[in-house]
């Protein structure tokens, strides 16, 4: 029986009898990262990295039974040894190696590779067995350069704002919204937050992490306290009644998905711009020949097709696995 295993609840450690990002409620839960896919309410215990904690708190409630590691501090239940290693993807997010009787596993969570100077930096981690994301796994998923984007979306705001409009732009409101806000050019003008946006930045200030001036959207604002601002918001706040108050506006999107004309389409934006918080296809290659792995499981996103590629082209033992992961880290319902 291989140490970890996936069933209708998880990815479980009979072992240690725990398991890792639940989707069903479990007595014991190890989350890789805060985002509501990966983090659900109703476990009994949960053990997290200490910097999604308070995040988790605000999500599920201040009663739940958290304990909290930090990186590379490794912990055994039942003789089984976990370990948390930075995945990159938002603060706090991490992946967690497994170790038992010499099998090593990784599970992965979400990641990306470029240091977004935001969450702690990719790391990564030798094991036997490596469990992947493939939200992008397509060879038409590669970044830009990140600077590149903000120089855009700065371009945008300043293009806007000569022309009488506000702008809003969407990005889910942990992790991208957060990442939006540290590399705009603050310079330009005022900063507006969404409630749902404001409310995950006061938890992040509260330990410890930098972030601009932002002022909360709030029904005493007037049109005119808007002019020339930048308004960050999730991406279920375009088109709501919300926005009337910003008009004359152009709106812009923050994702991945962007890289295709017919997604920006889809989302009736003004404008799209191309910045994810997950690898794009050089970086999950990249990622999965840096475990040493040779047994490879791909989750959500395009993972046939991805399990397929890692067979055929780097002769690795890949295998596509159901989860019930739903990329919320792209979506609108990351909220």
């Amino acid at each position: 029986m291989s140490l970890l295993q996936f069933n209708d609840k998880g990815i479980y450690c009979a072992a240690a009898d725990v398991y890792i990002d639940p989707w069903k409620p479990v007595k014991r839960a190890l989350i890789t990262h805060a985002h509501a896919d990966h983090a659900r309410f109703g476990h009994e215990h949960y053990l997290c990295h200490s910097d999604s904690a308070p995040v988790m708190r605000h999500r599920l409630g201040n009663n739940i039974s958290l304990q909290t590691v930090h990186y590379g501090v490794s912990t055994k239940h039942n003789g089984v040894e976990f370990t948390f290693y930075p995945a990159g993807h938002i603060p706090g997010s991490a992946q967690i190696k497994v170790e038992y009787q010499g099998e090593s596993w990784v599970v992965s969570g979400d990641y990306k590779l470029e240091d977004d100077g935001l969450s702690t930096p990719f790391e990564p981690v030798q094991c036997q067995h490596f469990i992947t994301e493939s939200t992008f796994g397509l060879p038409v998923y590669a970044w830009d350069d990140q600077r590149s984007v903000f120089e855009e979306i700065n371009a945008w705001w300043r293009q806007n704002q000569s022309e009488g409009r506000v702008s809003v732009i969407a990005g889910y409101s942990l992790g991208k919204a957060q990442r939006i806000l540290r590399g705009v050019d603050t310079s330009i003008g005022k900063i507006f937050t969404h409630g749902a946006v404001e409310n995950t930045n006061e938890v992040l200030r509260a330990q410890g992490l930098e972030l601009p001036e932002t002022i909360l959207v709030n029904p005493e604002h007037k049109k005119a306290d808007f002019k020339g601002a930048l308004v960050v918001c999730p991406p279920s706040a375009m088109g709501s009644t919300w926005m009337r108050k910003f008009a004359p506006y152009s709106t812009g999107f923050c994702s991945g998905w962007m890289r295709l004309r017919g997604a920006r389409r889809r989302r009736a934006m003004d404008r799209g711009f191309i910045l994810s918080d997950h690898a794009d296809w050089p970086g999950l290659n990249r990622a999965v020949q840096e475990t040493g792995a040779e047994n490879i499981y791909v989750t959500h996103g395009y993972k046939d097709i991805y399990a397929r590629w890692l067979r055929e082209s780097m002769g690795l033992n890949a295998q596509p696995v159901d989860t019930l992961y739903e990329d919320q880290g792209e979506s609108d319902s990351s909220d």
